[in-house]
């Protein structure tokens, strides 16, 4: 797998949940370098005042990093909202060949400690909003070459040390885990591609800053470039041979022939922390 291609995503077109910041909008950078289109779909619309980045400066990292972008202000748990910003990426750039389903939703709370709030956020982002957007993407999926869905979510891990933490958020992750298990298996003679992607290690995003453990947990953290390019090994192989697989980055990379990771260390040198569900 060559990792430089010039080429391999070229003229392809990208609809990328989330893409604003973080994985989502690294996975859309590395896409862009060989010249694809690449629907930002996400919720920042305007500068949030504690996390970085919004759809048009994302879309201008895009841009200058050799792809064409589309801003579409997105909340995935609208419907109407998510129909409409497929409409405007079918009409501008022709069509959709790959959908990566980022956007998500963390809460890392007992049952006693979840408010129901929080709890329904997390389903209706992850699992609703990851099976509502491959629902509405797959038609026109189905009519490209090569068609790909990528769910950012972990392998089906049943051991209770996942569920006794967090129980609510283990579950609405698992729901995109589980679309990835049933969709692969329903569009198989399709020609869809249907797979997840989970980093072997926590990759240095805002959740984590947040709830992970702060700037010590960062510094064991790696860049959300890796997270990029094993999704980009992925999204470049033949779809009727890679479907229903529970990828991990490292993994992913070490069979593409990548030996060293120090280059995406956020400070070479520290051990870096396993992340959930591994």
């Amino acid at each position: 797998m060559n990792l430089n291609s010039s080429a391999g995503l070229k003229g392809k077109t990208l609809f990328i949940t989330g893409a604003s910041r973080g994985i989502g909008k690294a996975i859309a950078l590395r896409a862009a370098r060989d010249g694809a289109n690449i629907v930002v779909a996400a919720k920042t619309d305007k500068p949030h005042p504690k996390l970085p980045g919004t759809i048009h400066t994302a879309c201008a990292e895009i841009e200058a990093a050799g792809g064409k972008a589309l801003a579409c202000v997105v909340d995935i748990r609208a419907e109407e909202q998510v129909r409409e910003a497929v409409r405007q990426a079918v009409q501008k750039f022709g069509g959709i060949d790959i959908l990566v389903n980022n956007a998500s939703a963390i809460t890392l709370t007992g049952t006693l400690e979840t408010r129901i709030a929080r709890f329904d956020l997390m389903h209706q982002v992850n699992a609703r909003g990851a099976f509502l957007c491959s629902q509405i993407c797959i038609p026109h999926l189905l009519m490209n070459d090569n068609p790909h869905i990528l769910n950012i979510s972990p392998p089906l891990n049943l051991s209770p040390r996942w569920f006794a933490p967090h129980v609510a958020y283990t579950m609405a992750k698992y729901g995109m885990s589980l679309c990835v298990l049933g969709m692969a298996e329903e569009f198989r003679d399709k020609g869809l591609a249907v797979n997840a992607l989970w980093p072997a290690s926590i990759i240095a995003t805002a959740a984590v800053m947040n709830l992970l453990g702060g700037q010590e947990a960062i510094n064991q953290s790696r860049k959300a470039e890796i997270m990029a390019d094993a999704a980009y090994a992925i999204l470049t192989k033949s779809a009727r041979q890679t479907t229903g697989n529970f990828f991990v980055d490292e993994t992913v990379l070490r069979e593409a022939g990548l030996t060293d990771f120090t280059c995406y260390a956020m400070k070479p040198g520290q051990k870096v922390i396993p992340d959930l569900f591994l």
